[in-house]
This record gives structure tokens, sequence and C-alpha cells, in this order.
């Protein structure tokens, strides 16, 4: 319905089409999320100035917090106040350290993206190679112990949470064997093991997604026209059956990725790392809302960033999908 209500311009368009209608829905997904970040202090039940400052602080004080943080304003103003803070960088003053928001954002957000987007490149470089590998290795039921292996060593690792994967990490490599530090990032080492714990699950249930992608596409007409022309294993692999079984491993990375960004929190907190995860455990025990709420706002937007950046990709890759032509 939207395409044929669409001007003649953006219908002759299917970029454009796509891009409108792409970044139009991420414009809405962004309002909610802004409006529900807004909303998690209307929403606590009971005074969230009483309940960070504790129940013996002076009356005087919480209703000068009260008062600085525009909570006895009238709720439209207040959400007119958010949106212009927003619009201006200004996340609002934390309440256990007086520290602005954007402050303690921008000094830890580098620290969660050291760890995200190397665990990240490890998933890819990792699941790729080793799904493509047993698929072509396991195709047409050989080597059924070799399947049996691999699926079943990875369905135990990604059944593995990570934050018990980080502290059995810790406990063998840090404690016992003292081949890497127990937590902080003092140096490169003190990346391996928080890398690890995030990339580790991951990677398994990609390489089994690569893996039976990989052994659908090996199955099609063009793969059986590719090997007749008597072409080396390496392109009929690499050039014809890879990139087209990318398309459903392109999604589960997207996704994967917004769930690792999200298993930092913990990895974090296991790693003592300075990151936006540990950051928010801590402030949502010090009951430190307006930190909370825009470390909140910082990981939705992340996710729909990714989200976005995949279905752009996904559009390039296969430009006859549905993603542009729907």
């Amino acid at each position: 319905m939207a395409v044929a209500l669409a001007p003649s311009g953006l219908r002759g368009s299917p970029w454009l089409s796509f891009a409108v209608r792409r970044l139009g829905r991420f414009a809405v997904s962004l309002w909610v999320l802004v409006t529900m970040a807004f909303l998690m202090i209307q929403l606590i039940p009971g005074d969230p100035v009483r309940a960070a400052l504790g129940l013996t602080a002076p009356v005087e004080l919480v209703n000068a917090r009260r008062a600085a943080l525009g909570l006895d304003d009238p709720l439209w103003s207040q959400y007119v106040h958010y949106l212009g803070g927003l619009v201006t960088g200004d996340f609002g003053t934390s309440m256990t350290s007086g520290q602005p928001v954007s402050e303690v954002i921008g000094d830890r957000l580098p620290a969660t993206l050291q760890l995200a987007l190397p665990a990240f490149a490890v998933v890819i470089a990792v699941a790729i190679p080793l799904g493509l590998l047993f698929a072509v290795l396991t195709r047409g039921g050989r080597r059924r112990g070799g399947e049996l292996a691999f699926t079943s060593t990875t369905v135990l690792l990604a059944a593995i949470p990570e934050f018990l994967l980080a502290v059995a990490l810790v406990a063998f490599f840090a404690v016992r064997l003292g081949w890497f530090p127990v937590a902080g990032n003092a140096d490169a080492t003190s990346f391996v093991l928080p890398v690890i714990a995030l990339a580790l699950g991951p990677a398994s249930v990609l390489s089994r997604i690569v893996r039976v992608e990989t052994l659908s596409v090996l199955g099609n007409d063009f793969i059986r026209t590719a090997r007749a022309k008597r072409l080396p294993a390496r392109l009929v692999y690499l050039r014809h059956a890879l990139p087209n079984a990318l398309t459903a491993t392109l999604t589960m990375g997207g996704l994967m990725l917004t769930g690792m960004v999200a298993g930092t929190v913990l990895v974090e907190t296991v790693f003592a790392w300075p990151g936006l995860g540990s950051t928010i455990t801590q402030s949502i025990l010090q009951k430190d809302y307006p930190l909370v709420q825009a470390i909140v706002l910082v990981y939705g937007i992340g996710v729909l960033l990714v989200n976005l950046t995949v279905d752009v990709l996904l559009a390039a890759l296969d430009p006859r999908s549905t993603i542009r032509e729907n």
C-alpha cells in the first residue's frame, strides 16, 4: 500500500524508495525508544529521588534534587526539556557523582566498543571459515563423526552464558595458570579473556548457520554447473557458494552484534572492565536513574543502527530481495 501511494520518482528508484521506508521505520523506532527511556523515571514506584538518596536524606536535599532534575514540572514540559537536552547532547546529571551524564558515557563508551568490536571481528573471522569448512567436509552425508563432533561442540559452547564462561576463563587462565590479568585493561593481554568470553558463543551459533546455509547452496544447479566447467574447488566454494550463503549469515551476524553489546554488561562486571556495562550495573545498584536512562538509550540506539546497517548490506548483496522491492 505504501508503495502504491509513493510518488512516481520513488517508484522508479528502488534504492530511494527503500531508503525512505527504512529511514522512516528507524525514525519511528527511535522516537519510541526515546519516549520509553524518558518514561523510565516516571514509571518508577514512589519517589525516584528519595529512592536514590535514601530514606534518611533531608527533605531539603530531596526537594532541591527534584527541582534540579525538573521532576516538579508538568510531564509535557519534562518531555520537551528531555528532547531538547538530547538534541544538544545534555543527558542530565548523575545523582551520585554530580558529573554530567554525557561525560560519563563519553569516558566509558570507548572501553565497551574496545571489547564489542574485536569480539565481533573474531566471530566473523572464526565462524565463516569454520562453517564453510565443515559444510565442504560433511556434504552429502560424509564424515558423520566430524559432523557429530562439530554439532555437539557448537551446541555446548552456545549454551554456556557469557558470564559463566567469563568466570571459568578467569579461574583457569588468570588465577590458576596466571597467563592473563584477572581484571582491568592495563595492557593488550587484558583483552584476550573478555573478547573470548564474548565471542565464543556467538561464533559457535554463527558457524552452524554458515554450515547449514552453505550445504543448501552447494545443492543448487549453478554449483553443479560450476563444477561441470571444472573450475577449481577454491573458486567454487569462495566465489560461488559463500556469497550466496551470506544473506542469512549477515542477518544473524547483525543480531549477534546487538546481543554482544548487551552481553558486555555481565562480562565487563566479571572483568571489572571500565565500560558502559559495568557502569550501568553500578548505577542500577546506586539507583542513579538519569545515568541508567542514558545508558539504556545508548544501547538502544546502537541496536537500531546495527539493524539499519544490516538491512542496507542485505539490500546491497541481494538487490532482488523483498527488502528493496516489498
